[in-house]
């Protein structure tokens, strides 16, 4: 049965333009993170509490935010109050860039997905530490674990990317309860490159290098288009490193579930990736004890048990909000 959610909110949002419906709830939560009175409302949503702790972190709930709902961090009280366990924002690059060209985000709801070619559009890790700041200074930081997602600059030769790794780490290790490295967003040119064995290991040993990054956990972030031999390459690269979990996974570019008609260049989100990021989990739990969050095709209590099933610790969710709405937390925990 659909709940409030499906029902009402989803179809007035899906009558608008997929950026411009993403664009108007991001906005509306960001002025409801000011009110105590709002965020009371949204603490309606909230799921009971289940207690993890992992890389060092108490999660209230083992259900955290996908990286690329609130890229710039602008809502973070609100996330919190609806009942997330961790949110993670971003992605976040060294320079500010505008993304791809519209129209950049497609939904398929007949497929349960969503196709988008953003391409890190963000406000830059100058902004998003100066907006994280005042956040602190304002008393309402919340008390789940935040974590930070970032990537590279397009504009910034791959040669030189761990540099701009480092400028983003730099400016916003101290607001972040872990770093997630996004190699695997198939929308910057180039940048699945980085999940290779000598261009990994570099921007791993430069992020552990630096000044208190040891007592910080720091993430990987993989693509679902894997093969055996390179996933495990990865997870080696992983363990050399000490990199404190991996998330499973980033969008696919395996698009073979969507009609011709319908299909759109850019990473797949959604049902399509369910059983591909299943899989993975599983996978990379079989060969390393490295801890995994789960991302990808989390729709109902039966497809996040499924996650946790293969192995994972934490999940996140993305498409499956969008579609589903605050109650899907709710649905998972009292499963």
């Amino acid at each position: 049965m659909k709940n409030g959610y499906e029902r009402f909110i989803r179809p007035l949002l899906f009558s608008l333009d997929p950026e411009r419906a993403h664009r108007f709830t991001i906005e509306l939560l960001r002025g409801t993170s000011h009110f105590d009175l709002a965020l009371g409302v949204l603490r309606f949503f909230q799921p009971p509490s289940k207690p993890k702790t992992l890389f060092g972190l108490t999660f209230p709930n083992p259900i955290g935010l996908a990286a690329g709902l609130d890229k710039n961090g602008v809502a973070l009280p609100a996330w919190a109050a609806l009942g997330f366990g961790f949110i993670e924002i971003g992605t976040v690059t060294a320079k500010a860039q505008p993304g791809n060209p519209k129209p950049r985000i497609f939904r398929l709801p007949g497929q349960q997905a969503l196709i988008n070619r953003l391409g890190f559009n963000n406000d830059g890790a100058d902004a998003i530490a100066e907006r994280l700041g005042r956040l602190r200074r304002s008393g309402r930081w919340p008390v789940v674990p935040i974590g930070i997602n970032i990537g590279k600059s397009r504009a910034t030769p791959l040669e030189q990317a761990t540099d701009d790794y480092l400028y983003s780490f730099r400016l916003l290790r101290d607001f972040a309860d872990y770093i997630a490295l996004n190699v695997s967003s198939p929308n910057t040119p180039g940048l699945r490159e980085l999940q290779e064995p000598q261009r990994l290991s570099e921007l791993l040993h430069a992020i552990g290098n630096q000044p208190g990054t040891a007592a910080k956990p720091v993430l990987v972030k993989i693509a679902p288009d894997l093969s055996s031999t390179e996933l495990e390459v990865i997870i080696a690269t992983c363990e050399e490193n000490n990199v404190a979990g991996i998330i499973a996974t980033n969008t696919t570019l395996d698009h073979s579930s969507i009609p011709r008609e319908l299909d759109e260049e850019g990473g797949l989100s959604g049902a399509p990736l369910r059983e591909k990021s299943t899989a993975l989990v599983r996978e990379i739990v079989g060969k390393s004890a490295i801890p995994v969050v789960a991302s990808g095709g989390i729709f109902d209590a039966e497809s996040a048990q499924e996650k946790f099933q293969a192995g994972a610790q934490l999940i996140q969710l993305y498409t499956g909000f969008i579609y589903r709405g605050p109650r899907l937390l709710r649905e998972v925990m009292e499963a």
